[in-house]
């Protein structure tokens, strides 16, 4: 029997799939509990067979990129009788609206007709109107010609008369010389006398034609002036009034915590890096979730997000895959609501080369070459240092190079280049940045590659509201190319070889996974696709010129995948 949603607590249709978990689900992080999986699929089966509300999610075109696809979520809980259920939310608006059947409301509703926002945009809207008008009237374009076309004579008669003085100052010299040779000094003096009023003549003259077109113009910059302060004036009202508009907004964003302290989102967010809060935040599931769960009494069990529909144009979503909160807009928030709950610990605080051996595949009195495990850092990160930098620091202290030539993600695993001296690491540097050095990848990939090699070329950026993650970005993002081929294909999934041009972050993450670049997420990518045992990409080929023998060397490890 479906689960029914004519109410905001969705009892389960069949027993519980697995008892409550001892601590909440750590919302940046996780692997959905059994309980959450159960409502994932009442949701979904709902989402298929729905008839209240339409929305295109795009699902009969899997390549193209739109906007259509949306972020779900749920939050299983416990009522007050102790019975298991969960609460469904959506994160923005879905079917142009903030309120469908069986979802849980928005933490504050801006499109409620009655509400402030609606009569401050309507406010907004008359200054629009006029500056519309303004901006468009005849008068505008007329003063704006005028000015020009003052501006121009005037710059035109200027020269022509500068030009005309320059040449009768040539004729005065002509004159001046002419008579030196063929009339008295008594004659001469006379000449002199004349020419040098003529002269200041023309220079007064000059002054009077500057200060007369000075006055066409400033009387042209005044009328203008008088309509385009008017604009100005209008346009640092319309600026006034949606700055305030938003800070109302944000004031009215009020989230609990499950002790039931509240905060709004500007004390939220003044103590990070935005400062003030960025586009749409509050408006994601997760937070809609806990806000509705506080405010009704009932307990936080576990949480799942997962993304139905079309991926977006720039960040990665593939449809019925599970996600974690964004970092940029709903860790804040989170970070307060969840105070007072028992969370599962953040796996990001966990060293997970504890316990690994970093294998030396070569080395010499100039560099060395080791096979990196996966879920190994290159370098010391934020909160753990352990990493192959410490390790062969500590292995090699005599050392005098900065080791560290080139880095792997901290889930790929293999070959990585390290220098022992400053010059090796100057020389090897010069290689990569001239990128002769030559790198070869091999990926597992969760899905058929349509294909047998090719080029993916897709410029990409950080997303700063959701880091590390990088997005695909046509005006800001940087190029990166990736040459690939198909070597295999098993059981549904293809394995590839990759050679990165280019050395961006995620880079052969997201060009796999992208549907502009292979379309299939590699196997265990828990960023762009679905967590598994491990990240199936590893660096298993590399050749360069060594920088003292100026012989060419390479190094080949297999995967074990």
């Amino acid at each position: 029997m479906p689960t029914s949603f004519d109410t905001f607590f969705h009892p389960f249709p069949a027993p519980a799939a697995a008892p409550p978990p001892d601590r909440f689900t750590f919302p940046f992080h996780y692997t959905p509990h059994p309980l959450a999986l159960q409502a994932v699929a009442c949701l979904q089966d709902h989402l298929r067979n729905q008839t209240e509300w339409q929305h295109d999610f795009g699902h009969n075109n899997e390549v193209e990129v739109g906007a259509k696809g949306k972020m779900f979520g749920v939050l299983v809980v416990e009522n007050e009788a102790g019975e298991l259920g969960f609460l469904a939310a959506y994160s923005g608006k879905l079917a142009n609206s903030n309120h469908l059947p069986g979802f849980v409301p928005p933490v504050y509703d801006v499109l409620l007709a009655e509400g402030f926002y609606k009569k401050g945009e309507k406010e907004v809207n008359a200054v629009n109107a006029q500056l519309e008008a303004l901006e468009q009237a005849p008068e505008l374009a007329l003063a704006k010609e005028n000015l020009a076309r003052t501006q121009a004579q005037a710059k035109d008669e200027i020269a022509k008369e500068k030009a005309d003085i320059k040449a009768a100052k040539q004729d005065r010299k002509r004159q001046r010389e002419a008579a030196r040779a063929t009339m008295s000094p008594e004659q001469v003096t006379a000449l002199e006398e004349q020419l040098a009023r003529e002269s200041v003549g023309r220079h007064f003259g000059m002054k009077d034609l500057v200060k007369a077109w000075d006055k066409r113009i400033e009387t042209a910059t005044r009328e203008l002036a008088v309509l385009t302060d008017e604009i100005t004036r209008l346009k640092t009202l319309r600026k006034t009034m949606s700055n305030d508009l938003q800070h109302r907004i944000f004031a009215e964003y009020r989230f609990l915590d499950a002790n039931g302290e509240v905060r709004d989102l500007t004390d939220i967010f003044k103590d990070t890096i935005f400062k003030t809060p960025p586009a749409g935040a509050g408006e994601c599931a997760a937070p809609k979730l806990l806000q509705f769960a506080y405010l009704h009494s009932y307990k936080p069990v576990a949480m799942a997000e997962f993304w139905w529909g079309q991926s977006p144009r720039s960040e990665i979503r593939k449809h019925g895959h599970y996600y974690p909160a964004c970092r940029g807009k709903c860790e804040p928030i989170l970070s307060h609501m969840l105070v007072g709950l028992e969370v599962d610990p953040n796996p990001m605080l966990e060293n997970p080369a504890a316990g690994k051996e970093l294998p030396i595949v070569f080395q010499d009195d100039h560099l060395l070459v080791v096979n990196k495990p996966h879920e190994f850092l290159s370098v010391p990160g934020r909160n753990i240092e352990d990493s192959v930098w410490l390790r062969i620091k500590q292995q090699f202290p005599e050392a005098t190079g900065p080791l560290i030539v080139h880095r792997l993600d901290m889930s790929t695993s293999g070959l990585l280049l390290l220098t022992k001296t400053k010059e090796t690491h100057k020389l090897l540097q010069h290689q990569f940045f001239k990128r002769s050095v030559k790198k070869r990848y091999v990926a597992l990939l969760e899905g058929e590659v349509a294909g047998d090699e090719g080029i993916i070329d897709l410029p990409l950026r950080g997303d700063i509201e959701d880091r590390p993650r990088q997005i695909v970005c046509h005006e800001h993002g940087k190029t990166s190319r990736t040459h690939w081929k198909v070597v295999g294909r098993e059981n549904g999934r293809t394995r590839v070889h990759l050679w990165p041009v280019t050395g961006r972050t995620h880079q052969l993450r997201v060009h796999c996974a992208h549907p502009h670049g292979l379309n299939t997420p590699i196997i265990g990518d828990d960023l762009y696709g679905q967590p598994a045992d491990r990240l199936h990409l590893h660096a298993e080929w590399i050749s360069f010129i060594h920088p003292h023998t100026k012989e060419e060397v390479s190094f080949e490890v297999k995967a074990t995948f």
